[in-house]
């Protein structure tokens, strides 16, 4: 069994949480692989040495069937190692070295029970689907949390939705957000959209800052395609899928439907969607 590796810059690691990992590794005889600046961290706030042959840079690549990805820090950690992937079929844990997190959900106290549940193959994982985002080059962008289109400079953008053909709204304002039920907590849920549980068929529209104050969210079911044209009076805007982000020409015309990949997320046994709610919106904290 292999253990992919990854983590990001800005992501300082601890050395009691390194520790536990590659103990764990050495422990159950896992082989392993570790993304270029995570291996430079662990050199640089540890004691550790990590040799190239174990070091990757980019795309994960091929690997064997029975391959993890471990992504250690918060959900934008996992949000690119998941796109490291680019479409392979890994399971993907998430360690929570940050704060406020619905996708990397074991917390760092759990290390060692991350890696006996990978050893004994009893991670309980969940199929979250993919946004496949076209109209930006010849190969499609996928988003697990969102695509957002939004505004460059100070003037409003223009955006005309459609949904399987059928008009919707121009949204003139900062611009929308097309967001899976797995990212419904994320940007949109700050841009006053709805929180949909992860198991929703479904995906959501968010207007950012509409100029029309009746437009409201829209969810629409998972089949859907969704097709946005842009204008903008400075000849430009941009769009981000996850956490990358790219600028866009006035007329380009977007079109949004759910991916034939997706990601296998790892979970915990004992936590559900509605305890990280509770626990990480603070619901059941009497503030009176």
């Amino acid at each position: 069994m292999k253990i992919i590796l990854f983590s990001r810059k800005g992501i300082t690691p601890r050395t009691e949480d390194i520790e536990a990992i590659f103990g764990a590794i050495e422990r159950y005889g896992f082989d392993y692989a570790i993304n270029k600046v995570f291996a430079e961290n662990i050199e640089k706030f540890t004691d550790r040495t990590i040799a190239p042959e174990f070091i990757y840079d980019g795309i994960v690549g091929e690997q064997p069937a029975d391959a993890v990805m471990v992504c250690y820090g918060g959900d934008g950690t996992l949000l690119e190692g998941v796109h490291r992937l680019d479409g392979a079929d890994i399971p993907v844990v998430g360690i929570n070295g940050g704060h406020l997190g619905f996708l990397a959900l074991a917390p760092r106290e759990n290390i060692a029970s991350v890696f006996e549940a990978i050893a004994s193959k009893s991670l309980h994982l969940e199929q979250r689907d993919l946004l496949c985002i076209e109209g930006l080059s010849d190969k499609p962008l996928y988003a697990l949390n969102e695509v957002a289109v939004q505004r460059l400079g100070a003037s409003m953008i223009s955006i005309d939705a459609t949904i399987d053909g059928n008009s919707v709204a121009t949204y003139n304002g900062d611009g929308v957000i097309i967001s899976t039920p797995t990212g419904s907590t994320a940007y949109s849920l700050s841009a006053g959209g709805p929180i949909l549980a992860p198991s929703c068929r479904s995906f959501l529209l968010t207007p950012l800052a509409p100029h029309n104050l009746t437009m409201r969210p829209i969810v629409m079911p998972d089949s859907s395609v969704v097709t946005l044209r842009i204008s903008t009076r400075n000849n430009e805007a941009s769009i981000s899928a996850d956490n990358r982000t790219f600028k866009i020409s006035n007329d380009t015309i977007l079109t949004i439907r759910r991916a034939e990949r997706y990601i296998r997320l790892a979970v915990p046994h004992n936590i559900s969607f509605f305890d990280s709610l509770r626990n990480k919106m603070m619901w059941g904290v009497d503030i009176r």
